[in-house]
Order: structure tokens, then C-alpha cells, then sequence
């Protein structure tokens, strides 16, 4: 018999500390677009091959990416477009709360 399921909230904080490097959201963008080899998204991202790697193969592992060889090349694209929704939804919130900063500071003291 398994294990008790681990609850919903705790899934949720592992999903965001995957999300929680700037390769790969930077990744992630990329994967937003349009599916991408692993040496175009080097050339954009500007890293380490073996860096860009090792997030690759976290990203795969949480299910957000997944990939298939053609012929010498690795070729990513997202897991689902659910992905790139939420990116979308993250500049979105982020736009609101920078907006927000920017009223308050030009506000007479």
C-alpha cells in the first residue's frame, strides 16, 4: 500500500523552487516561443554548456520540458503550454507590482 500522499501546498512549494533559477526561467522563455537544440539556447542564454545541462535535465525531471535527438542535436520544447501560461501570468503580476512601487514612490512624502 503507498504512502500517504504528500499534501497539495508541499507540491506546490517544489514546483516553485524548481522555477526558482534564472537559467531556467530564462530557459523556460525561450521554450515559450518556440522549441529550441540545446546550442541555440546556449548562444541566448550565454553559459556554460555543462551548466545549461544540468538545468535542463532539472527541468526534464520536473516534467516542465521535454526533449528528442535529431541528429547530433538535443531539441527541447515545453511539457505543456500551461507553462508558458504561467510565465505569462508571473511578467503580468510582476508588471503590477513594479507599477505599484513606481506610484508609491513618486507620491509626496
Amino acid at each position: 500500500m503507498p504512502g500517504p500522499q504528500r499534501p497539495l501546498h508541499r507540491m506546490k512549494a517544489d514546483f516553485f523552487k524548481t522555477l526558482g533559477h534564472p537559467i531556467r526561467i530564462r530557459v523556460l522563455e525561450l521554450l515559450s516561443e518556440r522549441q529550441h537544440a540545446v546550442a541555440e539556447m546556449l548562444t541566448e542564454i550565454g553559459v556554460e554548456p555543462a551548466n545549461l545541462s544540468q538545468q535542463l535535465s532539472i527541468l526534464r525531471r520536473a516534467g516542465l520540458v521535454t526533449a528528442r535527438r535529431d541528429g547530433i542535436s538535443m531539441i527541447y520544447e515545453l511539457a505543456t503550454a500551461d507553462v508558458a501560461e504561467l510565465l505569462a501570468a508571473a511578467r503580468d503580476i510582476l508588471t503590477g507590482v513594479i507599477a505599484g512601487q513606481a506610484e508609491a514612490l513618486e507620491r509626496p512624502a
